[in-house]
């Protein structure tokens, strides 16, 4: 079956479908390491416009995946909360989520782009890995590095 690309929309971080899809990637966090991040606790003015973004993966009228970025520092940028509902996984949704989210943090000044993931995120991994991405030490304090993989 072949699906549509996804339609990409601009959202605030506290939007209906961006606290639905958060915790939707929690969950599975959950279930993947017995312990996850609360999506709650990231403030929501991280992701406004300028320097941050959240964006909803449309495909039709359903909202499949989201993401964001913010700013860590002057140069570096930070993509975060990256989810794609399993059902359209390896479709291009979450390719087409860090192409944008990337070239919004290229746009705002940002020099370098990070992220973090969990080791045993398998799809994700080969997600950023194929979009250029390497291996790096934690830059957020208290990671474990069995788990996490900057």
């Amino acid at each position: 079956m072949i699906r549509p690309s996804p339609s990409l929309t601009t959202v605030p971080y506290d939007h209906p479908e961006a606290r639905r899809l958060t915790r939707a990637l929690r969950s599975e966090q959950l279930t993947l390491y017995g312990f996850a991040d609360d999506p709650d606790t990231t403030p929501e003015t991280d992701f406004n416009p300028r320097d941050g973004l959240f964006l909803i993966a449309h495909i039709g009228s359903e909202a499949v995946g989201c993401g964001g970025v913010r700013r860590l520092d002057e140069h570096t940028a930070e993509i975060k909360r990256t989810y794609v509902g399993g059902d359209v996984r390896g479709h291009g949704v979450g390719r087409s989520l860090l192409e944008h989210l990337e070239r919004h943090a290229a746009d705002s000044g940002a020099t370098r782009v990070m992220l973090e993931t969990g080791r045993r995120n398998t799809a994700a991994l080969a997600l950023n890995q194929g979009a250029g991405y390497l291996p790096c030490p934690s830059y957020v304090a208290g990671r474990d590095h069995q788990v996490n993989r900057a």
